[in-house]
């Protein structure tokens, strides 16, 4: 059972924890908007291989199912959550470093004349550099959550995902401000436009400042327990258990349905917007830099609206929320599908908006409906579940528009048409997903749910 904790979630300690996810936001920024920008526009790479790499974290998601379970049934020095956290951050601050090494080689290759093909050494590092940040953040990502779980009382748990995902979003933004001053354009760096230097510098300084947001945000955050075994292990459901429990649920598997579909075609385009400004419209990496930030903006005043109206009026909830997020996302694929195939500079900008208004709503509704299916007692497991479900499919998102828009690429020998390929297939999955979420919002207005199957007596069965 968790950590009992009295006196709840107060809003200051909220926004203290929440400043961990504006690390994450940052690191985010850092792999999915700049060293894919730089891997694929400048530097020529496959933007498939580039997309396996950066979507590695999320295919080894099972790891953060185990370190959610076992830290639901042990503690480590005492504490239940924040063992997995600080391991799992210092791993990804640590690859941060070795990464920036590794790609500044490449760049300082680049502008040398008839230098050959890259040692293999280097793309073992940069290898080597993801499997660690990916395995970092997969036994880092479901403890955090369960933490929140923990920390937060039942009523205070939506305002407590909420504003911590809103700093998720708010990462983006300063990552993308921040990234945008230390990798300026650079005219004596040649055709690439920045130098080697100054790319490993900024690496290096956002290592150290993710290191720092990471550590203030959680001390003191989780209480010392005494005892080095919470409950009994035979007692922890399995992987395979959690998902019987939710396919016996029609409205759970038809949420699970949405979730991964949203999740994968919301995040089609994550590795190649910025090379899609590039290719298409020539645009230079300082300002592709600033995207996150455009988009994150918007994400937030998408989420400070969706919180407002959920504390506001019973009319609003997490389900309709979702709805409206993935509708707004539909749209600004619309918008960059047709700005790639008519080429239409112009309609950037207004895709950008639409892409960040949509996460920001998007984020709110369907995280709520992830703690509001989240049963109590198994915060760790189901959220551990939960987030391997959704990492694979934002895993398959991220990999398969790099792959999607080589094909297209090659089928087509077009840019334009590449890029725009992904944003219609981008359009049609997230339309999909709304369909299955309207399922489940049916039946609730049809007042059929509470006929539906219970996961609270489930698991109370499945445990006799």
């Amino acid at each position: 059972m968790p950590i009992p904790n009295n006196a709840g979630l107060s809003v200051g300690h909220n926004l203290k924890i929440a400043l961990f996810h504006l690390g994450s936001g940052m690191a985010d920024v850092l792999t999915t908007g700049v060293w894919n920008r730089i891997m694929v526009a400048d530097l020529g790479f496959s933007a498939a291989f580039v997309g396996l790499l950066t979507g590695l974290r999320y295919f080894l998601a099972p790891v953060g199912v185990i370190a959610g379970r076992y830290s639901d049934t042990h503690t480590i020095g005492g504490f239940r959550r924040t063992f997995w956290i600080w391991l799992g951050r210092a791993m990804m601050a640590l690859s941060t470093i070795t990464l920036g090494f590794a790609t500044a080689e490449l760049v300082r290759r680049a502008g040398v004349e008839a230098a050959g093909p890259a040692p293999a050494a280097i793309w073992i590092a940069l290898v080597c550099s993801f499997l660690l940040f990916s395995l970092g953040g997969a036994i880092s990502g479901s403890t955090f959550l369960a933490l929140i779980y923990d920390r937060a009382a039942e009523h205070q748990r939506g305002r407590a995902v909420g504003l911590v995902w809103t700093f998720l979003l708010l990462g983006f933004t300063v990552g993308g401000i921040f990234f945008s001053v230390m990798l300026p354009s650079d005219e004596s760096a040649g055709a690439i436009g920045f130098s080697a230097d100054s790319l490993l510098t900024l690496f290096i300084v956002t290592a150290v400042a993710l290191t720092v947001i990471w550590v203030v945000s959680l001390l003191g955050e989780e209480k010392r327990a005494s005892g080095g075994v919470v409950e009994k292990e035979e007692d922890a459901l399995s992987l395979r258990r959690d998902l019987s429990l939710v396919w016996r649920s029609r409205q759970m598997r038809f949420f699970l349905f949405y979730l991964t579909m949203s999740m994968a075609f919301a995040f089609l385009q994550d590795t190649v917007l910025e090379p899609f400004a590039g290719q298409v419209f020539g645009i230079e990496a300082h300002v592709t830099n600033r995207f996150a930030a455009y988009w994150g903006s918007m994400a937030i005043l998408g989420s400070f609206a969706s919180l407002f109206l959920l504390r506001r009026s019973p009319a609003f909830n997490h389900t309709n929320m979702s709805q409206a997020g993935v509708l707004i996302l539909i749209l600004g694929n619309l918008v960059f599908a047709v700005s790639s195939l008519a080429q239409i500079r112009p309609l950037v900008t207004p895709g950008l908006i639409l892409l960040g208004l949509g996460l920001g709503v998007w984020n709110i509704g369907t995280l709520g409906l992830m703690m509001d299916l989240s049963p109590a007692g198994r915060a760790g497991a189901f959220l551990g579940f939960w987030t391997f479900c959704v990492t694979l499919a934002r895993g398959a998102g991220v990999a398969g528009g790099g792959i999607v828009r080589d094909w297209a690429l090659h089928v087509s020998n077009s840019h334009h048409i590449a890029y725009g390929a992904v944003f219609c297939l981008g359009l049609l999955g997230l339309l999909a997903s709304a369909l299955a979420l309207r399922q489940v919002r049916l039946r609730k207005q049809k007042g059929e749910a509470a006929s539906d199957f219970d996961i609270s007596a489930a698991l109370s069965h499945s445990l006799d």
